[in-house]
């Protein structure tokens, strides 16, 4: 399937509301196990300038790459940490894919784990508020 055929298909299966920290990204309807959801999009910055901006949407490709999620276009951006999350990210030539770790239900909260460096400098000094914690 060509990327923008995916990209749309992928698009009518989620849904932005409120969730219990915000904003979050949710399932339209069910998603099976190992289903790619979506690209964490945005501008390709080198680990320097990433540095350098600072911010919330920084999602690190790796030692060299990092992508600026902030734009609103990146509906990803949206997804919630969780410390038992139900999606995983893996990295594919410094594209950003979201899968399904488990079967996912319709309307259930799409989550991830930000990882230790994150959680220790965003979450931690406020204390974690996904549904597990």
């Amino acid at each position: 399937m060509d990327f923008k055929r995916w990209e749309k298909v992928s698009r009518s299966l989620l849904t932005i509301k409120r969730s219990r920290t915000g904003l979050g990204l949710f399932a339209a309807r069910a998603i099976e196990k190992d289903t790619r959801i979506i690209e964490y999009t945005g501008k390709l910055l080198t680990t320097a300038q990433s540095n350098e901006k600072g911010g919330r949407y920084l999602f690190t490709v790796n030692s060299r790459w990092t992508v600026d999620g902030t734009t609103r276009r990146n509906i990803a951006r949206y997804m919630n940490h969780s410390c038992r999350p139900n999606c995983e990210p893996e990295i594919e030539n410094k594209h950003i894919f979201m899968y399904a770790r488990k079967n996912i239900k319709a309307g259930e909260e799409l989550t991830y784990n930000y990882g230790k460096e994150y959680v220790d400098e965003f979450i931690k000094p406020h204390g974690c508020k996904c549904s597990v914690c």
